[in-house]
C-alpha cells in the first residue's frame, strides 16, 4: 500500500459530516475519513471488532468515475483501503457505499471542496488586445 502512495502526494482530507456508521448483519463499520492523493484515495475505516474482516465498499462520485479497490490493510480495529483512480477536477460528492447487503446502502457522503488550484504557470496567458479603433470623430 505505501508503495502505491509513495510516488503521489497529499491533495486533501474529507471528513464526514456525520458519522459515517454501518451496520447490518454481515458488518458493522464506521467510515473515519477519506484521504485524497494525487495517485488514488485512502478511506480510512473503523471496524466494530478488531480482527473483523474488511467491509465490502464501492466509491462514486458525480461523474459516474469507475473506482478500483488497489489494496487493504487491517491492524486491529482499524481498516485502510485504497482506491485508484483520484477524483476528477471538480468533482463535486463522493459517497461511500456498503456491498455487503443487497442494494448497495449509501453509508456516508462527502461534499469535495475544489482542491484543485490551478498553478499560475497553468494558467492561460493574456492576450493583448488589439488597439481600439476610432469610432468617434474629433468634434
Amino acid at each position: 500500500m505505501l508503495e502505491l502512495l509513495a510516488s503521489g502526494s497529499l491533495r486533501g482530507m474529507l471528513l464526514p459530516p456525520t458519522y459515517g456508521t454501518h451496520i447490518t448483519q454481515s458488518a458493522e463499520f464506521t467510515v473515519l475519513s477519506v484521504e485524497i492523493w494525487t495517485t488514488g484515495l485512502v478511506v480510512n475505516i473503523h471496524l466494530a471488532s478488531a480482527g473483523g474482516g474488511a467491509p465490502n465498499i464501492t466509491l462514486q462520485d458525480h461523474f459516474g468515475t469507475e473506482y478500483s479497490l488497489q489494496d487493504s490493510a487491517t491492524l486491529g480495529s482499524r481498516n485502510l483501503q485504497v482506491f485508484t483512480p483520484s477524483v476528477p477536477e471538480g468533482t463535486r460528492s463522493l459517497t461511500i457505499r456498503s456491498k455487503d447487503d443487497a442494494g448497495a446502502r449509501p453509508v456516508v457522503t462527502f461534499a469535495v471542496p475544489p482542491l484543485f488550484r490551478r498553478r499560475a504557470s497553468e494558467l492561460p496567458r493574456a492576450v493583448p488586445l488589439p488597439a481600439p479603433s476610432r469610432l468617434r470623430r474629433p468634434a
